[in-house]
């Protein structure tokens, strides 16, 4: 790279102009890349000039903030943050916690930045610094100055998350299981939650397992042929349908067609004995014709306030999803193929269809509902049992970019870029995952939201969640559109943040989180996890004796606080 403004335009944006390889090689990345990641955030920078004006607007955007965007910090320390307001005016800076009370007093800290001339006004930067004593939590960080008032989000981490208390300082063991191949005389030729209850009651009750450990459960498109890989949903947030019991919602004991429902059950299963392999889309075709006769039954007063609580906890989101499942069914599972006006969340056109097919919108919320429930019921029957943690979900490291998220969060996803791997050891010409990154600015800016409800919802039925790609992050291989992997580049993310929350939402949940640490890793990446205490992953097959004859490490010189298993999946 031989132009300094690119560069120092990419840093500001955290993207990275030169890297180490697996084997430590240090390897420089290519201005055409550099400038398509850039552009993925919105930034031209094809030209010298290009660089120099967006460097001018990168500055000029920063002291034009009152406030930082979102401030994450670790409880138990004081943390600084940075404010803007006009220079030598004064500020008064106040926390109102997120129970409603306020914490006021923030002391100010010296501060010598030179003021930065904003079209003729001179903006000061002071530094407030937060007490070490701030709850946990999701808080609200204001501002005043001027007459002007200006808030931010504030998230107060946990410094270590750690085990919790129920499992103590002990070992424990489970077992790790795809749900689509626990198969039972009650399934439909394809395991479902059902199924995974037993079998976690099974290993609980029996066996004294501790927990079981299940692919992701994420949502595929409701279209066919539907996406076999569970890491590549349509939505991380949401549950693929597919894994429903329908006998096991209570409507089902009054539909009026039995018979119906009976057929299709037949169908599949003499369908499935016949098969060496699991059709998935046979099972789903029978199975949402049996739903939808299950979602006509007329609900008691009582289950249909419990579905509009639902609808009303999961707001936008739920809706934008379930919105996207009809269109998909009546224009193909890719929103890049829609009619323009279709394109994008919230608009007229938009807002005219789901008028129009309000039930079939909202059957997709109802099967959301019946997924949450019966998810429930498979976490409470596996505590009951003894388990220390009960499930444990997997979460994939993005999503289809024809898919639902990725029209519903275009705004907060890096688009014209895909995630993947450089080349390693296994892979010599590295990977490329087809899924739209998150931006880490758009993040910033919405407070971390979409991340923060998609950990939360993941852990809201779970005793703990298995990270995939855990090091994504600290810093994701960005690949522009029309490159191969070996033409990426890392772009950094805020890891404190990101860690924090997930931390945050595992201690308010009780539960452990595992991060899959492998591949290419930073060295400092995993004494970091460990230090705020999550657990790793090792592998069997990996675990070798380096420093000795490279056979197996025996057992009592693996590392602590991970899960150790044969395989990866």
């Amino acid at each position: 790279m031989t132009d300094p403004s690119l560069a120092a335009l990419a840093h500001r944006f955290g993207v990275a102009t030169a890297y180490h390889d697996w084997n430590g090689n240090p390897m420089t990345v290519g201005d055409e890349t550099v400038i398509a990641a850039l552009a993925a955030f919105g930034v031209p920078a094809g030209t010298e000039e290009a660089c120099a004006a967006a460097l001018l607007e990168h500055d000029r955007r920063y002291w034009s903030r009152a406030l930082p965007p979102a401030i994450v910090v670790r409880s138990g320390a004081e943390q600084g943050f940075w404010v803007h307001v006009t220079h030598g005016a004064p500020a008064q800076v106040w926390v109102q916690l997120e129970d409603g009370t306020v914490r006021s007093g923030i002391r100010q800290a010296d501060n010598f930045t030179p003021p930065f001339d904003l079209d003729g006004r001179l903006v000061g930067e002071a530094t407030f610094v937060l007490p070490a004593d701030l709850p946990l939590g999701y808080h609200r960080l204001h501002l005043r100055s001027d007459a002007a008032e200006f808030d931010t989000a504030l998230i107060v981490t946990p410094a270590w998350l750690g085990l919790p208390d129920r499992l103590g300082n002990r070992q424990a063991w489970g077992l790790a299981t795809q749900i689509y191949s626990v198969r039972s005389e009650g399934s439909w030729g394809i395991g479902d939650l059902v199924d995974l209850t037993d079998l976690t009651v099974w290993a609980g009750a029996r066996h004294r397992a501790d927990f079981t450990l299940v692919n992701p459960l994420h949502a595929a498109a409701p279209t066919e042929p539907m996406e076999p890989s569970p890491y590549l949903p349509t939505s991380r947030r949401f549950v693929n349908p597919l894994y429903l019991r329908v006998e096991a919602i209570p409507e089902f004991a009054r539909v009026s067609n039995r018979a119906k429902v009976d057929k299709l059950r037949t169908a599949i299963v003499c369908r499935s004995e016949k098969s060496e392999t699991i059709d998935r889309d046979a099972a789903w075709a029978a199975k949402r014709k049996a739903l939808k006769l299950v979602y006509r039954v007329r609900r008691s007063a009582g289950r249909e306030l419990a579905f509009q609580a639902y609808k009303d906890r999961e707001g936008a989101a739920l809706e934008n999803f379930a919105t996207w499942c009809a269109l998909a069914e009546k224009h193909g599972a890719d929103w890049r193929r829609w009619p323009a006006e279709l394109q994008r969340p919230g608009g007229a056109r938009v807002a005219e269809f789901v008028e129009r097919h309000r039930r079939a919108v909202d059957f997709h919320c109802w099967l959301q509902w019946q997924l949450d429930d019966q998810l429930a019921q498979a976490q409470s029957q596996a505590l009951r049992t003894g388990m220390a943690l009960g499930i444990v979900h997997d979460l994939a490291v993005g999503v289809h970019p024809t898919g639902a998220d990725a029209w519903s969060m275009q705004d907060v996803l890096a688009l014209g870029v895909t995630a993947g791997a450089p080349p390693d050891e296994f892979n010599q010409l590295g990977q490329d995952w087809s899924q739209p990154p998150w931006r880490p600015d758009r993040l910033e800016e919405t407070g971390y939201e979409p991340f923060r409800a998609l950990i939360s919802t993941i852990l809201r039925h779970a005793g703990g969640v298995r990270i995939d790609h855990i090091i994504g992050l600290f810093r994701l291989w960005w690949i522009p559109e029309g490159l191969p992997p070996t033409k990426g580049t890392y772009v950094r993310y805020d890891h404190d943040a990101m860690i924090g929350i997930v931390a945050l939402e595992a201690h308010r949940a009780g539960a452990v989180v595992v991060g899959e640490d492998l591949g290419t890793v930073e060295p400092w990446v995993r004494d970091y996890l460990r230090d705020r205490g999550l657990l790793g992953t090792s592998i069997l097959w990996f675990e070798l004796d380096h420093h000795g004859d490279g056979g197996p490490l025996a057992a009592d010189r693996w590392r602590e606080l991970c899960l150790s298993s044969v395989t990866t999946h």
